[in-house]
């Protein structure tokens, strides 16, 4: 691959992505590195982090707010398609790397950059999701991956930050290898690689222990239109808050803890431990206002839709045709979504408990064992009787033999 002039970096403010800048100055020839980093609700101060990229060669330190289009357009998405990912995690890391690598090309486009640049390993499923992103974006731009091919340890990377003025890390460092956005918190890495080593509480922050939960039930009414959270108890509230409103009060009652070992793309299998309390609520209550708005025959076929959407978005495959033409399908299907689910928290658990809707397919009158009842049971022995017959057909042909 040719080398670049000019170069946006993803930048995190970390030690790889620091030590991102002089190397691709220096080893690469890279004339200009020009750093961005994406204000996603990871609760960080961005300022230090951009003055830190200054410090350590950028030209120039971008920092971006994409938490509301990272709430619309990435997350209300995976919502309305129920997307987990081996029907257990709500990919809240996974969808930030295509917004992530969005800003990185329009970033590339102002500031006329031949490249952009990201400090990705090679054995991580991230480096897929902005390789392929970005070719998908702009296929002219190139893509540099210094930590994908440098081969310096922990130690000699910090070493090589320190020679050009990058400071090393002054506290002991975590063992854990940890992302955070407003949609959660992924943790994985040190006595979390022993899948059969319980993780310790200290690693959790956004949810309670259970011994810590309050004694008493509460209650949550979440309000969709068109498969779109868009009320909490009631009330509209804009989708930043939506998410961070919810992610206290479930994660209060311990619900959004995430074990399991995944199979990356890349072909290993990794323990990672999930902190996602809005995000898998939000699934939960969407799924269940479905099953009151959705025929039988769109529910069924689209639960095969969305562990397809669910595994493209996890495989970087957001930018894709195939992933265009199922968003086109799953909007179609979210036009009859609205009403709002009352889902009770206590103990770890969320109950969904009720559900209402005025495109409710639920028809009392048909479903009632009661005096209502206006179902006509004489006509089911007909209705067997077809639905049976390939079977009886079937049965005789094998009797006869």
């Amino acid at each position: 691959m040719g080398r670049a002039k000019k170069v946006v970096l993803a930048y995190s403010g970390g030690v790889d992505t620091s030590v991102c800048i002089p190397y691709l100055k220096h080893e690469w020839g890279v004339e200009e590195v020009i750093t961005l980093a994406a204000d996603l609700g990871q609760g960080d101060e961005l300022e230090p982090v951009r003055e830190k990229a200054l410090k350590s060669g950028a030209s120039e330190s971008l920092v971006v707010d994409v938490k509301e289009d990272f709430v619309k357009d990435y997350a209300f998405r995976a919502i309305q398609a129920n997307a987990l990912y081996e029907n257990r995690y709500p990919l809240s890391t996974a969808l930030a790397r295509p917004l992530i690598t969005k800003a990185l090309v329009e970033a590339a486009e102002k500031y006329g950059a031949d490249a952009i640049a990201h400090g990705c390993t090679g054995k991580g499923n991230d480096q897929v999701r902005f390789d392929v992103s970005a070719a998908a974006l702009n296929p002219n731009l190139k893509i540099l991956a210094p930590a994908r091919e440098w081969g310096m340890s922990r130690e000699e990377t910090i070493a090589y930050g320190e020679r050009y003025g990058i400071p090393s890390p002054v506290k002991k460092k975590s063992p854990y290898s940890i992302d955070r956005n407003l949609l959660g918190r992924s943790i994985e890495a040190g006595p979390l690689e022993d899948p059969n080593v319980e993780p310790p509480e200290e690693i959790y922050l956004m949810t309670k222990a259970i011994a810590d939960t309050p004694d008493k039930p509460e209650y949550v009414e979440i309000g969709f239109s068109r498969g779109v959270p868009t009320t909490l108890n009631g009330e509209f509230i804009n989708p930043v808050d939506l998410i961070q409103q919810l992610n206290q009060v479930v994660g209060n009652h311990g619900v959004g803890r995430i074990d399991m070992v995944e199979n990356r793309l890349v072909g290993i299998k990794s323990r990672e431990i999930y902190e996602t309390p809005a995000l898998l609520v939000l699934i939960q209550a969407h799924r269940d206002l479905e099953s009151l708005t959705l025929t039988a025959d769109i529910s069924h076929y689209k639960r095969g839709i969305e562990e397809t959407y669910s595994q493209l978005i996890y495989n970087g495959l957001w930018y894709s045709p195939l992933k265009g033409a199922l968003d086109a399908f799953i909007q179609k299907t979210q036009e009859q979504v609205s009403g709002t689910v009352r889902v009770k928290l206590f103990k770890g658990n969320a109950t969904i408990v009720g559900r209402i809707s005025e495109n409710s397919l639920y028809t009392p009158d048909l479903a009632t064992y009661g005096a209502e009842d206006t179902f006509d049971h004489k006509a089911a022995e007909g209705f067997i009787y077809v639905w049976g017959l390939p079977t009886r057909i079937w049965s005789q042909q094998q009797n006869a033999k």
